[in-house]
């Protein structure tokens, strides 16, 4: 039975734990991110910058531990000046009742919900891609609506079956091309090839 996973983030991306490490994660992106602030940026208002992110980065990573995540990946380069406003949570093994599960009743179960679904493969092992657009939630804190792309995989020889899912995130903003947000999805699919299982 595998230990644990490995996936290659995109370049500019970086990773905070949620469990362990969590306190130093964030302050080498925090870090990272005042560094790359343009030239010109007045130095007096660099503590409020630095504080902003730090809130940002607390409240997001309450967010996903909400949703018993045990990895988060964040874009925290700027691309023509902007930060993508995107993320991906890997989230603790949920389980099932005891036996085999049939994969088609896992994916009909799945797609009840989604615009999407399809079968992939993750290092060997049969997994559910299932795609939903999300209205915007204001209530949480999300003013416009967002695209939600989950990856559920069974962690082989677990019993009873348990599986991971990974869950990218991304904002629709009214000046965003759907172009942008589709290569964003393409982006974390492509990401998603790059999983392997490790072990002791």
């Amino acid at each position: 039975m595998p230990t644990g996973f490995n996936v290659v983030p995109p370049p500019g991306w970086d990773i905070i734990p949620l469990k362990d490490g969590t306190n130093e994660a964030i302050h080498r992106i925090v870090g990272k991110s005042v560094s790359q602030l343009p030239v010109g940026f007045p130095k007096d208002d660099l503590p409020k910058a630095r504080m902003r992110l730090i809130k940002e980065l607390k409240e997001t990573i309450r967010q996903a531990r909400t949703s018993h995540g045990l990895t988060l990946y964040l874009p925290v380069e700027r691309i023509h000046g902007m930060i993508i406003p995107a993320s991906f949570i890997a989230s603790e093994p949920i389980g099932t009742s005891s036996g085999e599960v049939d994969p088609k009743a896992m994916l009909a179960d799945l797609a009840r919900d989604s615009d999407d679904a399809s079968t992939r493969e993750l290092d060997g092992v049969a997994a559910v891609r299932t795609v939903q657009k999300l209205p915007a939630a204001p209530d949480r804190g999300v003013d416009v609506p967002s695209w939600r792309v989950q990856y559920t995989v069974p962690i082989p020889k677990s019993d009873p079956t348990q599986y991971l899912t990974f869950t990218f995130s991304t904002l629709i903003a009214a000046d965003m091309d759907i172009e942008f947000t589709e290569t964003l999805v393409e982006l974390f699919d492509a990401v998603m090839t790059t999983f392997r299982w490790s072990y002791a």
